[in-house]
């Protein structure tokens, strides 16, 4: 099975939302060093069940809030996604030294992502 393994919060003002879930919940925010402004959510210990996110600016159709699954292979997903009436938004795209990530809609319009972690992409 494949699970949900992060998050993302799409927001118009990074720094008010971020100083928002710190103050009621504690979480701790890092700017990311990547190519796009995006902010690492640690929401707690890695030894409790839960899921780590992230913070990035609202554009184009990322709104709310928008859960990630990790898949083996992102390729065979992104076919079965098409295949069960699912439509693409953002194609694979290589998150240097991370992995590769997509976003789809499902077939009642939910936008999800998928993550193939791989140390060696986009290098």
């Amino acid at each position: 099975m494949n699970r949900f393994t992060h998050f993302e919060l799409v927001t118009d003002d990074l720094e008010k939302t971020a100083d928002f879930y710190s103050t009621v919940f504690g979480w701790q925010f890092q700017k990311w060093e990547g190519p796009v402004d995006y902010w690492m959510i640690t929401t707690g210990d890695r030894s409790t069940p839960g899921i780590n996110g992230g913070l990035m600016q609202a554009n184009g159709p990322f709104s709310g809030t928008v859960n990630t699954i990790e898949v083996d292979d992102i390729d065979a997903a992104i076919a079965k996604v098409k295949a069960c009436g699912g439509e693409i938004i953002f194609e694979k795209d290589a998150i240097p030294g991370v992995g590769y990530q997509a976003y789809f809609k499902d077939n009642a319009g939910i936008m999800v992502g998928l993550h193939q972690a791989d140390p060696k992409a986009g290098m």
